[in-house]
């Protein structure tokens, strides 16, 4: 008995949350800044948009995951599963709002690319995003639990770009807009399915580990 709780009490202390994380109101207005998209953010996200579709048309890893890295686009998600973990309705209608323009922006921009773009056949890359599996599902939720215990952090840590990369957000809206441009429907909805996937689990993630700490109901 002594043993068992020796161990509980060595792994309550390891995996304690509460000893780094940073006062509530810092961790509520940090996510809340990065759901607007305007300005700097827009921009941002508009030359990611490009970066990515490049990648895409031309097969190249390296550069979609530079796109990744760079995208602003978490932001919205991360913030939809705040505010329904501190019952925020204002904060859940601004996170929708975003994401809905980040969305319309980066199918609208990938479009006009894959439309004027003299590379029309699809590449693996491409039909990578268009057949989601039940693994994106535990990269999303698992992704998405390390992005908000990162950012409820008083010292920020390399993770957010880490979890953008791997909840991969930016590609499926991309392939969309390659569908779109092409009349090719099956890679517009298999994008958007595993867009959806990407984004629900990432914000179920975010509403877990806000209640998990406790953060003060509104």
């Amino acid at each position: 008995v002594m043993l068992r709780n020796q161990l509980l009490e060595f792994l309550r202390l390891r995996f304690n949350l509460d000893d780094d994380r940073a006062p509530y109101d810092e961790i509520v207005q940090g996510i809340s800044k990065g759901v607007v998209f305007k300005g700097a953010n827009l921009w941002i996200l508009f030359f990611a948009i490009f970066i990515c579709s490049i990648g895409l048309n031309v097969n190249s890893t390296a550069v979609i995951i530079g796109a990744m890295l760079i995208s602003p686009i978490m932001g919205p998600i991360i913030g939809l599963g705040l505010g329904a973990g501190i019952n925020d309705i204002p904060l859940i209608r601004k996170s929708l709002k975003n994401l809905a323009i980040a969305v319309g922006i980066s199918i609208l921009a990938s479009f006009l690319y894959f439309l004027i773009t003299p590379l029309d056949e699809p590449q693996s890359e491409l039909f990578n995003r268009t057949k989601p599996t039940l693994w994106d599902v535990g990269v999303a939720f698992f992704g998405g639990l390390a992005g908000i215990v990162a950012g409820t952090r008083q010292e920020k840590s390399n993770v957010i770009p880490g979890v953008a990369i791997a909840t991969a957000l930016m590609p499926p809206l991309c392939t969309a807009g390659y569908g779109l441009a092409n009349g090719e429907w099956m890679f517009v909805l298999g994008a958007f399915y595993l867009c959806i996937i990407n984004s629900v689990y990432s914000a179920l993630s975010t509403r877990l580990i806000i209640s998990y700490l406790k953060c003060p109901i509104r």
